[in-house]
């Protein structure tokens, strides 16, 4: 068996971009992207300053989390250990390129699919070394069989002192440098002085902290050296992300307290408990399912999930979840105009548990981007549960402008169960240690650039609907002002949770991995 693999001589290299321009020219390679770049680091002050060179690119993973990932296979491993692409197969999820702890993974914006270094299998497979290999005039980069004991590259892994990136990934990675400076390999070690880069200015899209030009960062904790050039990677997953983590809540959250409803003797209410619930959350069913196909690059091919299914990524389960909660929806809408209580009474666990699962599942989804540790979190999945309760509550409450609630107090206290179930899983996030990526990531979440929408979804969605909902109990559930004041609690609630997930979702892409 072959396992090819690049061992990179940063002592040889001399940053001249030989390669960068060779993959770019080899494969065509569009302005704005890379499929392999080089990248300066600087060390020390001055006059006793150090620049070191790095090729970063893919790092032909041995367990691969794009391969797990990708819905539809379109990354695969080659018989020659490499992992390859089929733009054919891509439908632009985008879940690769969070799903990869070194940034290796772009947007081809030509052909609106994932590309990524492919170790020019096109050339090694006619006997050819790649492109980048061929014009590296220091010999920098090497290549070869890591399973043939005999090789270069496999006496240069064995006998001599080589470093991988991301290591605790345990991606076991087929890069290995050799001679790199570990603040290059590590880019939460590094920092862009606040003037920018040698050839570019400081941007939204290279995540970092700070630091003055000419001082060496040591009043940052474990930032050692400034960065001086790399390339920007755009975050990947933005407000269609956030928004459907939050409709996809709320059909969940509906369906969750209908099912209460039925088990507290209310499902011979054929408007407020039989019809009206699986409409609404079959509406938000549908806007989840359009906000995920909207945000696809490929959207016409997203049925290539169910065609092409590759069943490990949790794209493709999800997508399972969905169609078997719709189905319950359909089944709960027939025994509402049916208006039979006992068939809903047999349908309040399958709504209970595909409604949790509904809301849930992302969680496992955000476990297999590798790449965001702050998405790794055990509290995630109990997250998304509370969120769930919170947002059927305050839909609930929503409803009873128009609807007959039949346990608007019951409700009240979903709605704020749900809410302080939030804000305790908040506070054990924010206190909880993990790897120095999640405590960049929680940095800013929470004192950075997405303070005010972590802390304003905290106020807006859990606070301000807690007052509100005591204050509809103290009036009384069922008069109109308790249903106006428990619909603003609701309404905000809703708001607030949407904020909350934009902050999360940013934040856990906020911190560089290249």
């Amino acid at each position: 068996m072959t396992k090819l693999g690049f061992v990179l001589d940063s002592d040889n290299c001399i940053g001249c971009h030989a390669c960068t321009v060779a993959c770019k020219s080899e494969h065509d390679v569009p302005l704005g992207v890379n499929r392999t770049w080089v990248k300066y680091i600087e060390t020390g002050t001055f006059p006793n300053v150090s620049r070191h060179f790095s090729v970063m690119r893919c790092n032909q993973c041995e367990d691969a989390p794009c391969m797990e990932i990708c819905p539809t296979s379109a990354l695969f491993r080659a018989d020659n250990g490499v992992v390859d692409f089929d733009d054919g197969n891509c439908i632009g999820c985008k879940a690769c390129m969070n799903a990869c702890p070194y940034d290796a993974i772009y947007i081809n914006p030509e052909t609106n699919t994932a590309n990524k270094c492919n170790f020019c299998n096109h050339r090694v497979e006619v006997g050819l070394e790649p492109s980048c290999v061929v014009v590296c005039p220091t010999e920098a980069i090497i290549v070869g069989d890591l399973d043939d004991p005999n090789s270069k590259i496999s006496k240069i892994v064995a006998r001599d002192d080589v470093a991988v990136r991301a290591p605790e990934q345990n991606t076991k990675p087929k890069v290995y440098y050799r001679g790199a400076d570990q603040a290059s390999l590590d880019p939460t070690r590094t920092a862009i002085a606040n003037d920018g880069m040698i050839w570019a200015d400081t941007t939204a899209d290279h995540p970092s902290v700070h630091v003055e030009l000419g001082k060496k960062p040591v009043d940052l904790d474990g930032v050692t050296a400034r960065t001086t050039y790399t390339t920007k990677h755009k975050q990947t997953w933005g407000q269609m992300v956030s928004g459907y983590l939050v409709t996809k809540a709320i059909a969940g959250g509906v369906m969750l307290v209908a099912a209460l409803m039925a088990l507290l003797g209310h499902g011979g209410e054929q408007a407020a408990v039989g019809v009206v619930p699986p409409i609404v959350a079959g509406v938000f069913l549908g806007i989840t399912g359009a906000l995920l196909v909207g945000d696809l690059k490929q959207p016409g091919r997203f049925y290539y999930l169910l065609t092409r299914s590759n069943t490990s990524s949790w794209l493709v389960k999800g997508a399972y979840v969905l169609m078997g909660f719709a189905i319950v929806l359909g089944l709960w809408f027939i025994a509402g105009i049916a208006d039979s209580e006992s068939l809903i009474e047999i349908l309040a666990a399958p709504a209970a548990i595909f409604g949790a699962a509904t809301a849930g599942y992302t969680a496992f989804l955000f476990a297999q981007c590798e790449g965001r540790d702050l998405w790794q979190t055990p509290l995630l999945l109990p997250m998304l549960l509370a969120r769930a309760v919170l947002a059927g509550g305050a839909t609930w409450l929503l409803l009873d402008l128009f609807i007959d609630n039949p346990e608007p107090v019951a409700v009240h206290w979903v709605l704020i169960g749900g809410s302080i179930a939030v804000i305790a899983l908040s506070w054990m996030e924010l206190v909880s240690r993990g790897t120095r990526h999640v405590e960049l990531a929680v940095h800013e979440m929470s004192r950075g650039a997405h303070a005010s929408l972590f802390w304003g979804g905290l106020a807006i969605g859990c606070a301000l609907p807690i007052l509100c909902s005591l204050g509809a109990l103290a009036i009384g559930a069922d008069e109109s002002g308790a249903v106006a004041l428990g619909a603003l609690g609701g309404l905000l609630a809703l708001l607030g949770m949407f904020l909350s997930e934009t902050a999360f979702v940013r934040a856990g892409q906020s911190v560089p991995l290249s």
